[in-house]
């Protein structure tokens, strides 16, 4: 065995492994965001749940995209590296449109909870609480 395998096996090995990782991550948030749905299903609120999946699910994402870029050292052929940059560009454009839900959900968050800090003192000043 010379170098160049060993140095394959290991790479490939540790693509595995971030994968893995990966896969993980999203069952866990998965279970984790299903339970505190369960937990809060009388709660009309549900913003911080999505969020927080949200989050998982680009930390997820960015174990993958490790993975594909650990992937790209070891292409030998050039079909390989044109499909590895589709799926790195999907991955990437995954992430943003997740960032960018979360940003939009936790400005509604913060418009909500504006809201309610405006009902809270309407109802002090009214004499109701």
């Amino acid at each position: 065995m010379n170098l160049e395998e060993i140095f394959r096996i290991v790479v490939t090995n540790i693509v595995r492994v971030l994968e893995a990782m990966g896969i993980f991550v999203i069952i866990v948030a998965a279970g984790q965001t299903f339970y505190c749905y369960i937990k809060s299903m009388f709660n009309p609120n549900k913003r911080m749940i999505k969020i927080q999946f949200a989050k998982n699910m680009v930390l997820a994402l960015e174990f993958k995209l490790a993975s594909e870029i650990l992937r790209s050292v070891v292409i030998e052929k050039v079909e390989e590296l044109y499909v590895l940059g589709a799926v790195i560009a999907i991955r990437v454009i995954l992430t943003f449109v997740i960032h960018w839900e979360i940003k939009t959900d936790m400005e509604q968050k913060k418009s909500d909870d504006n809201m309610d800090d405006c009902k809270k003192i309407k109802r002090k000043s009214s004499g109701r609480y």
